[in-house]
């Protein structure tokens, strides 16, 4: 048998991306990840600690036990032609430092937003427009719950009308599927139109 019979058809491996999947601390970033990987996800969660009382802002999410100091890592495959690998962000603002270094050949970006904490977003949503990344944003509905459709939304928030906003479950692995899809629409038409 010939060496080049063994080597890999390059021409079959898909295209991979990378997306990030951003936002305020609490907002369900980990959980999006974990609900749409279709691996185990790598985690770098810790529990919260008297360390963060007066630093950490848990107003509207109390219950909260654990945060990410890193980041998180998913796979899912939307295609054989394409596969997406998802990076999770730190919410909390003392490793916003990382996400510089997470956004490094990103093609674009999710961010999840809490709609009972609105100002948690505003940074996430500047970060991607001063560097020109690709985002969509994404809704998450805690407890099933979505009171605001995306326009009110979308105006509350100072989106530009070229962005989607979706309404979605980060628990739910077809809802934050169908919001990396949404995404991925909206690499490819901007692609088509540059």
């Amino acid at each position: 048998m010939a060496g080049s019979d063994l080597a890999p058809d390059a021409s079959s491996a898909p295209d991979t991306v990378k997306i990030l999947i951003a936002g305020g601390f609490g907002v369900g970033k980990t959980t999006m990840v974990g609900s749409v990987s279709e691996i185990v996800p790598l985690r770098t969660e810790e529990p919260l600690t008297m360390a963060g009382l007066g630093i950490d802002d848990l107003d509207g999410i109390e219950e909260k036990r654990a945060t990410t100091v890193a980041l998180d890592f998913g796979r899912i495959t939307l295609s054989r032609k394409l596969v997406l690998y998802l990076f999770g962000t730190p919410g909390q603002q003392r490793f916003w430092f990382m996400w510089n270094d997470l956004a490094l050949g990103a093609l674009g970006a999710v961010v999840l937003i809490d709609v009972r904490r609105p100002e948690s977003s505003f940074a996430a949503i500047d970060f991607f427009e001063r560097r020109g990344i690709p985002f969509v944003v994404g809704v998450n509905g805690f407890h099933g719950e979505h009171p605001y459709p995306p326009e009110e939304i979308r105006e509350a928030l100072a989106v530009p009308d070229h962005v989607r906003v979706l309404l979605c479950d980060a628990r739910d692995r077809e809802s934050c599927r169908d919001v990396l899809i949404a995404l991925i629409d909206q690499l490819i038409a901007s692609a088509v139109q540059a």
